[in-house]
């Protein structure tokens, strides 16, 4: 019996080389449905995967967009401003700056096509950072002013500069052929709609309108005016005159006496071109012979007026000679040699005449020291507003004032800004100071 069995046990062990055959098939097949399985499995955690990041870019594409809508992004005083309105007022003071400085950010190292957040504006602020105080700035004025032209029962319609704001807006769409909805995009912020931004500019326009209304009510009196002129005479009074520079050829790694030798041999030449024109000489003639050959065309035309300036300011004159043009006692004919140690120059000057056109600067003044007036009078509004970044996207915030020094050196505020009450600081003193 256990015989029998031993047997059939070792005959079952026996395999042929058919049933290895079949058996390798068998396991192969057996691995291609695991891999098959396995392979399904997978393409559905994939799909389900994608769909699920489907949903969730939609969901958060559009949480942002009613966030943008609905949330505040910052607040001023108690006012919730919504990441829409703001883009508004940061478009709108962006490109209003760039496009009344554009050629001087260049040469200050702003390229307007990059993101500001990546280009240095101060060692510590970026030009988003100045930007976005800038955006912020201009906000709370248009925020106090708003809630004191309510408080002072001020109304304005705003119908016909709505008007003309969206005859801009079309003009502008046919000009780019876009639609209306891209020229809002374009201008304020993706999320910009005309329903959502005529608020913005309405209440801009109100805040606009009241700052005019506060310039008028400010305007000084004729004696104040004229106080005003009295101390700031250089700053309205034109002058006529003649000048000549005799330009010295210094090497960068000269030395001081050398620069000084140089100088010395100036002065003699402008000395006796000086002398030349106290003679009698004419001093267009003069310039011609003193020339030198890069400097040729500049005199002798047929006006003979290469040497004459009329109605210069005292800001334009070479600084090296402003101050004695502009001295009081000076009288026509006047005649002097004067040196410009800056740019090793020596200069020979002739006095004609001091003007001043009466109507136009007393305008001027006027309105200069009402819009002074209305600046310190919503400067002291916005104190007391307190800014509160909301969405802690507000950077320049938590700088230290010490680094936002050149910010507020570059300029003086209350320059209008587009369809906005006033800009930030500018580089406007600067770029004059350039020159």
């Amino acid at each position: 019996m256990s015989n029998n069995k031993q047997t059939e046990e070792k005959s079952e062990k026996v395999m042929t080389k058919y049933d290895r055959k079949m058996e390798k098939r068998r396991i192969e097949e057996e691995k291609e449905r695991k891999a098959q399985k396995r392979l399904k499995i997978g393409s559905i955690v994939i799909i389900a995967a994608i769909a699920a990041a489907i949903v969730i870019s939609i969901g958060l594409s559009a949480y942002s967009k009613y966030s943008a809508l609905h949330n505040p992004y910052i607040k001023i005083g108690d006012h919730d401003v919504t990441r829409v309105e703001y883009d508004y007022y940061y478009n709108n003071s962006v490109n209003s700056y760039i496009s009344m400085y554009g050629s001087f950010l260049s040469y200050m190292g702003l390229d307007t096509s990059s993101d500001f957040s990546k280009q240095q504006y101060t060692d510590n602020m970026t030009w988003k950072d100045y930007f976005d105080q800038m955006t912020v700035s201009q906000i709370t004025q248009v925020k106090a002013l708003v809630d004191d032209a309510a408080a002072q029962g001020f109304t304005y319609d705003t119908a016909e500069d709505m008007s003309a704001f969206d005859t801009e807006l079309a003009a502008q769409a046919e000009s780019e052929s876009l639609s209306q909805a891209e020229v809002y995009t374009s201008l304020y912020g993706q999320y910009a709609t005309e329903e959502r931004i005529r608020p913005f500019a309405e209440e801009n326009m109100l805040a606009t309108a009241y700052f005019e209304h506060l310039t008028e009510i400010n305007k000084p009196g004729d004696e104040e005016v004229q106080e005003y002129y009295e101390a700031n005479k250089n700053n309205y009074d034109k002058v006529d005159y003649r000048s000549f520079p005799f330009r010295g050829n210094v090497a960068e790694d000269a030395s001081e006496e050398d620069i000084a030798k140089v100088m010395d041999e100036l002065k003699v030449k402008a000395e006796a071109m000086e002398k030349a024109v106290k003679a009698g000489e004419d001093f267009e003639a003069l310039c011609v012979e003193n020339a030198i050959d890069d400097q040729k065309d500049l005199y002798g035309g047929d006006d003979k007026e290469g040497s004459l300036i009329e109605g210069g300011s005292y800001s334009a004159a070479p600084a090296a000679i402003s101050d004695w043009l502009f001295d009081e006692a000076r009288k026509e004919g006047d005649t002097t040699i004067l040196p410009d140690e800056t740019n090793h120059n020596y200069y020979v000057v002739e006095f004609i005449k001091r003007s001043n056109d009466e109507q136009t600067t007393n305008s001027s003044i006027s309105s200069t020291l009402a819009n002074q007036k209305a600046g310190e009078y919503m400067n002291g509004l916005t104190e007391k507003y307190e800014v509160t970044d909301v969405a802690g996207d507000m950077k320049y915030l938590t700088i230290p004032e010490t680094s936002t020094e050149s910010t507020e050196s570059a300029g003086e505020t209350g320059e209008e800004a587009g369809d906005g009450t006033a800009a930030e600081s500018t580089p406007e003193a600067a770029e004059t100071e350039s020159e």
